[in-house]
């Protein structure tokens, strides 16, 4: 089982991070959470989730231990696959999703896109004991703040299309929030589309 990959930050998007460590360049599956936390580094170290099915091999890279902790929970959950996780961790943090868990809070989690009312209760009542059990020591990522929105924009369109989300469609709700919010930074524009797509 790999525990992490440390090296250089050769390519990062709010998707998708690529590490180099000893010529090998390691494509990883990451949360916008872990994007916020990555994006500004010349090296890196990411806790990894290796996925395995007959037809894909990936990995999916976390900046924190706590993190992945989450992620392998909720994956555990029936309904729940790796991009479902990732989706939810890339909508709220580690630390928003142990609270709603912890205090029942169906709408918090039914608020994410993809999890309907019986998956968010399934996740409640499978994980509370889990998390109570476990310690949290997470710090909230740094917002990154751009200055100039055209490319926020299109940074956003390509992580939502990436996601799965119909290009048109998530073109026009990323030019909607950017009228409302001007100065919307990359990590909070990508989580308004999502609730929003």
């Amino acid at each position: 089982m790999y525990d992490y990959i440390k090296g250089e930050l050769v390519e990062t998007n709010p998707t998708e991070a690529v590490i180099e460590n000893n010529g090998i360049g390691y494509k990883l599956q990451i949360s916008l959470q872990t994007f916020a936390d990555i994006q500004t580094l010349k090296e890196t170290k990411l806790y990894i989730y290796h996925h395995v099915r007959e037809d894909v091999e990936l990995f999916y890279g976390f900046s924190s231990k706590e993190e992945r902790s989450v992620f392998t929970m909720l994956i555990e959950v029936n309904g729940i696959g790796p991009n479902t996780a990732r989706m939810m961790l890339s909508s709220l943090n580690s630390q928003e999703i142990k609270t709603a868990i912890l205090s029942g809070d169906v709408n918090k989690i039914k608020s994410i896109k993809g999890i309907g009312i019986k998956t968010a209760q399934r996740v409640i009542i499978d994980l509370k004991d889990k998390i109570g059990k476990a310690e949290s020591s997470d710090t909230p990522a740094e917002l990154f703040v751009q200055t100039t929105t055209s490319p926020v924009a299109s940074e956003a369109l390509s992580a939502l299309v990436l996601l799965g989300f119909n290009k048109a469609s998530a073109d026009k709700v990323v030019k909607a929030i950017l009228k409302e919010e001007p100065n919307c930074s990359l990590e909070n524009l990508i989580k308004l589309s999502l609730k929003r797509l």
